[in-house]
């Protein structure tokens, strides 16, 4: 009887060469999670943080996307634990920046729409660590806290600036830059090192090239490869006035107008979006490896906000359905955090980067605090997570409270809430906040909204500081 042979396992080099025939052979299962007896003093020698900026959650091959071709963050997700329950603090590219990298929410940051700073008395990632510990704090891309590219980047070294606004442009500058700081970085030194992508981004110039639907499809060869549109592309039209008006002042000329076949056209487009970016991101990964620091690396990967993919109808970003608020978050470290486990019942948001990372490396974090460390959970040990995330949208008017069943969205002047049973209907296509069976369920919500927003300290600056208070 022959013995077998024991299952290679796919290491950094090979994995840029999968095909996606080649990429299905490998596990997508979850795999059952266990503790990892890690040494409290135990923490990463480096950190790479990845960040995309608006990437649908359900935009990679390996968590089910039949649509895309991602075998960069198909390995990376195979060697993470990730999140389905991941929201955005705000899904808007500057407040949700703003969250990630202070732990703190936009209205409290000072950032309650794009191209603002963060309030000065709130330190950043970088300041923090540059102030609390030894590691070497790089930066490449997309910044956006105040303007999108800058050299200077409080508490960073900034390797690159994005150099223009469109990610096709940018972001192999941003990812070789990264590259080229991996290859000639001296393996005894520690570094933490953001790399910032601008791709899918680029969708957003796509809609203006193509706002008006030509009435055929502009590549005949694409008709068999056009996705099919959303089960929630029909959705209930009476909605709050607030997203009415989002809708409606942003496209003014695709909502009615656009035909199927365009909305489609437009799927399509974006996954190639999606594509662009994930080969920069694979030659980062490449990099990592071949420079040695891979099994020292902790990896983050997230976006800054999602995209609405045409669900209930709904292009870019800036509302609180999941489609624009849901972003990935994955978590990666060789022999310290399970891999290819994903997490379906854990909330978390983009406010817990930064407390995880600090946790990590074994410092405090800043005062006031409104995320929290997920590595108790990352490490498989008992730990309760939270109840509830709250997700703060368009200049303080808005709030979105999501608990392990329902989610609630309040705005300001409105007179109609939503709430959805996100158990019973993930596309969120039937409120049921006018329901009288669950008048308890919104009053619990306004209950836990209120709680919430009597902890912050929001900015002075922020317009509307009780914009989502009811009376």
């Amino acid at each position: 009887m022959n013995k077998q042979t024991k299952p290679k396992r796919i290491n950094r080099r090979d994995f840029i060469k999968l095909s996606g025939s080649a990429a299905a052979l490998l596990a997508d299962g979850v795999l059952s999670r266990k503790v990892f007896a890690a040494s409290p003093k135990s923490k990463p020698k480096n950190i790479l943080l990845i960040i995309t900026d608006q990437q649908h959650i359900d935009t990679i091959a390996a968590g089910g996307c039949r649509h895309v071709h991602t075998p960069a963050l198909d390995w990376l997700k195979r060697q993470s634990i990730s999140f389905t329950q991941s929201y955005s603090s705000n899904p808007l590219c500057s407040p949700a920046r703003s969250s990630i990298f202070t732990g703190r929410t936009s209205s409290e940051a000072g950032v309650h729409v794009n191209g603002r700073p963060i309030r000065r008395d709130i330190p950043n990632l970088g300041q923090w660590f540059y102030q609390e510990t030894d590691y070497e704090m790089v930066y490449a891309g997309k910044w956006h806290l105040p303007r999108s590219f800058t050299k200077n980047i409080p508490g960073f070294k900034v390797i690159n600036t994005g150099i223009g606004g469109l990610g096709y442009l940018c972001d192999t500058v941003t990812s070789r830059a990264c590259e080229a700081f991996l290859r000639n970085h001296s393996i005894s030194r520690s570094f933490l090192m953001v790399a910032s992508f601008l791709q899918p981004h680029d969708i957003c110039e796509w809609l203006r090239l193509n706002t008006n639907d030509p009435g055929q499809l502009r590549y005949e060869e694409l008709a068999d490869k056009l996705p099919e549109l959303p089960d929630n592309f029909q959705f209930d039209r009476n909605e709050p006035q607030a997203v009415k008006n989002t809708r409606q002042a942003r496209d003014p000329f695709i909502n009615g107008y656009w035909g199927k076949q365009h909305w489609r056209y437009y799927l399509w487009s974006y996954y190639r979006h999606i594509e662009f970016v994930d080969a920069e991101i694979g030659r980062i990964l490449q990099a990592l490896e071949n420079s040695g620091h891979a099994k020292d690396t902790l990896i983050v990967f997230t976006s800054d906000h999602g995209e609405g993919l045409a669900h209930h109808q709904m292009v870019r970003k800036n509302t609180l359905y999941d489609e624009s608020a849901k972003v990935s978050l994955f978590f990666s470290w060789p022999g310290h955090i399970p891999e290819n486990v994903t997490d379906r019942s854990h909330l978390v948001c983009g406010l817990d980067v930064m407390p995880t990372l600090c946790d990590y490396v074994g410092i405090k974090t800043p005062k006031m605090m409104r995320g929290r460390s997920i590595r108790p959970i990352l490490e498989g040990k008992s730990a309760p997570g939270r109840d509830f995330v709250v997700t703060e949208v368009g200049s303080n008017k808005g709030r979105m409270v999501r608990t392990k069943q329902y989610k609630y969205i309040t705005y300001k002047d409105e007179l109609m809430e939503q709430l959805f049973d996100m158990k019973t209907d993930s596309g969120e296509t039937r409120n049921l906040a006018t329901a009288s069976k669950y008048a308890s369920t919104v009053a619990e919500h306004r209950r836990i909204l209120k709680d919430w927003e009597a902890r912050l300290q929001v900015a002075p600056n922020v317009p509307n500081p009780d914009a989502w208070r009811k009376a």
